[in-house]
């Protein structure tokens, strides 16, 4: 016997932490599995740097080198190929040494009788509860083929999707960041030049100009504290919501309704929850587990709590509509046709749909705040840049008009 340190979520959504003593890493599954908590972790207490070492292999692992991965095997169980002779092709041929390390572990535990759901669970930095689920319907239903074919198709509509909002978002941080940098600049390097000069001639400074140069005084006087109070302010900002349920639930909240942005984030919301509910259904996995790890993997907590409610109404024998329509998060739009899909037996197909359907309205959505955002930066932007400069060359101006 020894002793197994473990992570895991319960039905409820809260993660919880232990130690447990049994005989092996699949004993510790067992007993968490009965008492309804579904394993994230489940590590050898003391594991030491071996452990420490798959596990900064595992952050190293990308979504595009996992798409690989997925369709490369999918190919060879396909072709009829051993699942250990499977995962030895690919760690011995892989370009990532990082999925390297992970899938010879994984072959590893393969070998020594556990299967191949639970072997990928010991990872879930890299392997996460959508891909295990699926992996495990597949294992069962005997069409694992099929489901990594399946898995490979949702992770690269759903990194699209992620990189997608990354690129709507980058374009007004990028300018934000760089007006501030060069309004600084200006107030800390340029205006002590002029306001040097403006004393030599004398005499008192235009109103605009005078705003200016006591900016400039403060700037330099605070320039440090205002840096550590930003970082200070951001790294507690990041803290809260890691720490606190409380505080990323009225975060999360807020995001949602923030102009312009928060229409993009529901349309964001919607296309992942169908697509990933879509996906799970076509493979076979029970719908009450579907929708827990469409909760758990939905980013947002108003999201995650709206489709824990759900769970919580299918289970007392509800259909998916009703409470769906209840919480009030989601479009009615997409309840209808979610009502429709169930009521004809065909769930998975309409889910599909609203995906696409979402997806391009994703599309429509970065592309309109592109060209939203790019003439309102450049102004923002022209407008400080240019403010400042003029304000400092009305002194020069009237001095000038005197000397005429």
């Amino acid at each position: 016997m020894a002793q197994f340190t473990w992570e895991g979520r319960t039905r409820q959504g809260s993660t919880k932490k232990g130690v447990i003593e049994a005989a092996n890493e699949a004993a510790v599954m067992t007993q968490l599995r009965a008492q309804m908590i579904m394993p994230i972790a489940v590590k050898e207490k003391g594991g030491g740097i071996l452990d420490m070492e798959i596990t900064l292999f595992e952050a190293g692992v990308k979504t595009k080198e996992l798409v690989i991965f997925t369709r490369q095997f999918a190919t060879m169980i396909d072709a009829g190929l051993p699942l250990v002779q499977c995962l030895d092709l690919l760690a011995s041929q892989g370009d990532s040494k990082a999925l390297k390390k992970v899938l010879t572990t994984v072959k590893g535990d393969v070998e020594q009788g556990a299967t191949f759901a639970d072997s990928l669970r010991k990872h879930p930095k890299v392997f996460d509860d959508l891909y295990v689920n699926l992996v495990h319907a597949g294992e069962v239903g005997g069409i694992l083929d099929t489901i990594l074919n399946r898995l490979a198709q949702y992770m690269e509509k759903a990194d699209s999707l992620k990189s997608k909002v990354k690129g709507a978002m980058i374009y007004p941080i990028t300018i934000v960041c760089v007006a501030i940098a060069v309004i600084t600049l200006l107030l800390v390097k340029v205006i002590p030049v002029f306001k040097k000069m403006f004393e030599d001639f004398g005499g008192a400074l235009p109103g605009p100009t005078q705003v200016v140069v006591d900016l400039s005084a403060f700037m330099q006087a605070w320039i440090v504290y205002i840096i550590i109070g930003a970082t200070l302010v951001i790294v507690a900002f990041l803290q809260g919501r890691e720490r606190s349920r409380k505080f990323r639930h009225h975060t999360d909240a807020m995001f949602l309704k923030i102009p312009i942005f928060g229409g993009l984030l529901k349309k964001v919301a919607v296309a992942r929850f169908t697509r990933t509910l879509g996906t799970m259904v076509s493979s076979g996995v029970p719908i009450l587990d579907a929708l827990e790890i469409c909760a758990h993997t939905a980013g947002n907590m108003v999201i995650e709590e709206a489709l824990m409610k759900t769970r919580a109404g299918i289970s007392e024998g509800r259909t998916i509509a009703e409470p769906l329509e209840e919480v009030g998060v989601f479009p009615g739009m997409v309840v209808q046709m979610i009502a429709v899909g169930e009521s004809t037996g065909a769930m998975d197909t309409m889910l599909a749909k609203i995906a696409d359907f979402y997806d391009d309205e994703v599309d429509t959505a970065v592309d309109a705040l592109t060209s939203l955002m790019e003439p309102v930066m450049m102004v923002f932007l022209g407008g400080a840049v240019g403010g400042i400069l003029i304000a400092m060359y009305l002194p020069i101006f009237k001095i000038a008009e005197n000397i005429k």
